[in-house]
């Protein structure tokens, strides 16, 4: 395990200023649209609302890092700081199951990062893949290794637009380095585990690792494998 920061115990709400933003600036961009139906025989629907929430990069990408050993595969995990996930302590009165009395200040998942215009086609997907093991983990890993595990998915599509593309790399053999990370305040207090695939599976069936591109990255490995 490796970590930068073990401090971070709290997230402070400096201004809420949600108010007065517009829904098309910032990191996520929400689209208030009025649509109707169009069917075959002409007719329309009613007039509707809906809401889509965009980034500026639309898709990401997210990697399974493993390695073989004498007790068999183990994968590599990061214990990330999620304000929006912590943040649903502030609405305990509208779960309708409680959340864990810690609640989620860290979120445990796989490798991710989003991709860029240039990351086009397979290629720019393991290019894009490759840049984040080394950047969030520290592997120095080669295009050539890098797996595509099969299409992409969607995580809400009755809001977000978000494609993950999942893949994942064997780093069995390569020395790691200290990851670089990308400076951001939400780095603080991330940290490296080493675990068993099949203790990481349960986890994620259990709802302890609560993060959906995790599972599927591990059983789409776990069906290549065999």
């Amino acid at each position: 395990m490796r970590q930068r920061h073990s401090s971070v115990t709290d997230i402070e709400i400096i201004e809420d200023f949600s108010s007065t933003a517009r829904c098309d600036e910032g990191f996520l961009r929400v689209k208030r649209l009025r649509c109707r139906n169009r069917r075959a025989d002409g007719s329309s629907s009613s007039v509707y609302r809906v809401d889509v929430v965009d980034r500026p990069r639309l898709d990401a990408v997210a990697v399974l890092v493993y390695r073989r050993g004498a007790a068999g595969l183990e994968v590599l995990t990061r214990m990330n700081l999620r304000p929006a996930a912590y943040f649903r302590k502030d609405q305990r009165d509208a779960m309708t199951v409680p959340d864990p009395g810690t609640g989620y200040l860290r979120v445990e998942e796989i490798v991710a990062g989003l991709l860029e215009p240039e990351d086009k086609g397979e290629e720019g997907l393991k290019k894009r893949a490759a840049a984040e093991v080394h950047e969030e983990a520290g592997y120095p890993v080669r295009l050539e290794d890098i797996q595509l595990l099969g299409g992409s998915f969607f995580l809400a599509p009755g809001i977000l637009s978000e494609k993950v593309f999942p893949a994942a790399v064997d780093v069995t053999d390569v020395s790691q380095e200290e990851p670089e990370g990308d400076g951001s305040p939400l780095e603080e207090g991330t940290q490296l585990h080493w675990r068993p695939l099949g203790e990481v599976l349960e986890a994620c069936r259990r709802g302890d690792i609560p993060d959906a591109k995790t599972e599927v990255a591990l059983t789409r490995l776990l069906a290549r494998l065999g």
